[in-house]
């Protein structure tokens, strides 16, 4: 329950403070700026952390195949 609420905080607070730009009006909107970068910069860094876990995921998915003309008789690896 606590890691969907964290998961959906970063667009939650995108949603907000688009909608605070709309219902606001003059200097008053520059208020909502704030709230919309760091919006976008916690699901910009999520999307790179995510990434980077996946590139290294792969990277050992890589180095533990065996070798193509191996065979199957060898022992598991």
């Amino acid at each position: 329950m606590k890691r969907a609420l964290l998961a959906l905080s970063a667009p939650l607070l995108i949603l907000l403070a688009l909608l605070a730009l709309l219902l606001r009006q003059g200097s008053d909107r520059l208020q909502a700026l704030p709230a919309l970068l760091v919006g976008g910069g916690l699901l910009t860094y999520s999307g790179l952390t995510w990434r980077r876990r996946r590139r290294a995921l792969l990277a050992a998915l890589r180095e533990r195949q065996p070798e193509p003309g191996a065979g199957a008789g060898g022992p598991p690896p």
